[in-house]
């Protein structure tokens, strides 16, 4: 299994995610058309947060089931933690915010999370 070291621009968050990153979606909601994000779902699990949780920012929106986590320091969004429709705990990261990962090499799905 693959090991992706992620963080924000600046480092503030840094996290590990185990996990292979094949494909990943582009979601058009409000927030993340906004932030231009590449998202590939893992259980929350194969995220290792490296930094105090305490140095995130974190906006909800909508139906506030998402917590979309931020650097308070760079403004980038590296990762949302929330619910899958089985109830697990997930996340969702920003494939964007994994400097390993060769973004021409993944098949990207638009998602219409405006219509949800």
């Amino acid at each position: 299994m693959a090991t992706h070291e992620g963080s924000c621009h600046c480092g503030r968050i840094a996290f590990t995610l185990e996990g292979e990153v094949r494909e990943a979606i582009d979601c058009n909601c409000s927030m993340c058309r906004r932030k231009g994000a590449l998202l590939a779902a893992f259980p929350r699990d194969a995220l290792t947060l490296k930094t105090p949780e305490a140095d995130m920012g974190t906006y909800r929106f909508n139906r506030h089931l998402i917590d979309h986590h931020f650097c308070p320091d760079c403004g980038i969004a590296p990762f949302s933690e929330g619910k899958g429709r089985d109830g697990s705990a997930m996340t969702m990261v920003n494939i964007r915010c994994l400097p390993d990962v060769d973004l021409s090499t993944l098949s990207i799905k638009p998602f219409d999370g405006a219509s949800m």
